[in-house]
């Protein structure tokens, strides 16, 4: 049993707190999170003493180009992955779309590949334009219209011997539960396929053992995770040398350039890995080993849910308990972890004027299709009207939470 989450450290850790900005009640986290301080910090630093071309001779160049690898080497340990299998790019979408374009050359006329309802359409359109484009045959693992959760045993019963990839959510940005990844990659390698997850809605809520679930691919945003608006993916090394080079053909064999032809914000790269020394503070701070980065970053995830679970309850049912409003998603980890990101339809008020009306009193809350266009058409949910969406982290307070309660009770009344 882990310590209770000290949120005054949190909150303290993230300098926007400190400032006007910290009045506002902050629930659009899953569409990018505040920066920790770290991370602020080492920006700054880095572009005061190193902001030139890295790697060249010299100390300004060679220290960037240090502090590039070092980021690289420090997401490996807290990810269990090897160093030469983490990419930083500009965005998971754009990630994703290199990555489509090499899995393009891979398939074929007869092949089979699985997309979800689940998927955020950056990913999903990506690998499914992809796969049409190589004479592919796309098949869809559907959702369930009243929960939005997927089932494994339909999985099982799509997968086949022509299925070779199969792209799927840790969780997702509108229904919030975080999908048993580990299994469901046991099932896609034992179909001899490749496994791409999407861990973007996943990994604000925890740092995971990506060497762990053992997928072929493993992508996030770190900009929703306290950090740098760049994409950090992870691929193994059996399907990188498998990949044709995206890159320059001069970087054919530079494993971190084959999949990331324009290359990354080199100071964005380099202080990519400043958000962990936040987790390993907290982990110090808690009484946990500080000198395990990986061992920190389970022991801090398991805190941060435990506190996020508690915060989002009287969220999840309130909504839950009103007849004016659908709750979409569960309203407990019965179906595994619920990540707190809630979304919910309002039947007699549009979502954009109910996020509107909550910005009047300093509570922001997101509106819209969130890129789960397909996600909210399975649930029979309108895309183009949306849905409100109030996304908790670990630096959310009951008090934030007991705020937005009091805002919606008086909007939607």
């Amino acid at each position: 049993m882990h310590s209770p989450l000290d949120l005054d450290l949190v909150r303290r850790q993230f300098p926007v707190f400190g400032t006007d900005a910290g009045r506002w009640a902050m629930f659009e986290n899953a569409g990018g999170s505040y920066a920790c301080g770290q991370t602020i910090d080492a920006l700054h630093e880095h572009y005061v003493h190193r902001k030139v071309q890295p790697h060249h001779p010299g100390g300004p160049a060679m220290a960037a180009g240090r502090a590039m690898d070092r980021a690289r080497v420090r997401w490996a340990e807290a990810l269990g992955v090897g160093e030469d299998e983490v990419h930083i790019g500009p965005s998971t979408s754009a990630n994703t779309y290199t990555l489509a374009h090499a899995f393009e050359e891979l398939l074929g006329v007869g092949d089979e590949v699985i997309v979800t309802d689940q998927d955020h359409e950056a990913n999903r359109g990506s690998i499914e334009r992809a796969a049409t484009r190589a004479g592919a045959t796309v098949r869809v693992w559907g959702i369930d219209p009243d929960t939005g959760l997927l089932d494994p045993a339909e999985l099982e019963d799509l997968l086949s011997a022509a299925t070779r990839l199969v792209h799927l959510p840790h969780a997702s940005n509108i229904v919030g539960v975080l999908n048993d990844v580990h299994t469901l990659v046991r099932l896609v390698h034992e179909a001899s396929a490749w496994a791409v997850v999407d861990g973007v809605s996943a990994v604000p809520h925890g740092i995971p053992d990506v060497g762990h679930l053992h997928a072929d691919v493993y992508l996030c945003s770190l900009y929703k995770v306290y950090g740098v608006h760049q994409g950090l993916m992870t691929v193994r090394r059996p399907l990188l040398d498998a990949l044709p080079n995206q890159g320059h053909f001069f970087n054919a064999d530079v494993v971190s350039k084959r999949l990331n032809p324009a290359g990354p914000d080199h100071p964005q790269a380099a202080c990519s890995a400043a958000v962990l020394d936040m987790v390993l503070e907290q982990a110090d701070h808690h009484g946990d080993p500080a000198d395990d980065l990986r061992g920190a970053c389970d022991a801090t995830a398991a805190r941060w849910q435990v506190h996020e679970t508690d915060v989002a309850a009287p969220l999840l049912s309130w909504l839950d308990g009103r007849d004016d409003v659908r709750l979409l998603g569960p309203t407990d980890d019965s179906a595994g972890h619920r990540c707190p990101t809630v979304a919910f339809v309002p039947e007699h008020h549009d979502p954009l004027a109910v996020a509107t009306a909550l910005a009047d009193r300093e509570i922001a809350v997101g509106s819209g299709h969130f890129y789960a266009w397909r996600t909210l058409e399975a649930m029979g949910v309108d895309p183009r009207r949306g849905v409100v969406r109030a996304s908790l982290v670990h630096y959310t307070s009951a008090e934030d939470v007991a705020r937005l309660i009091e805002g919606l009770e008086a909007v939607l009344s």
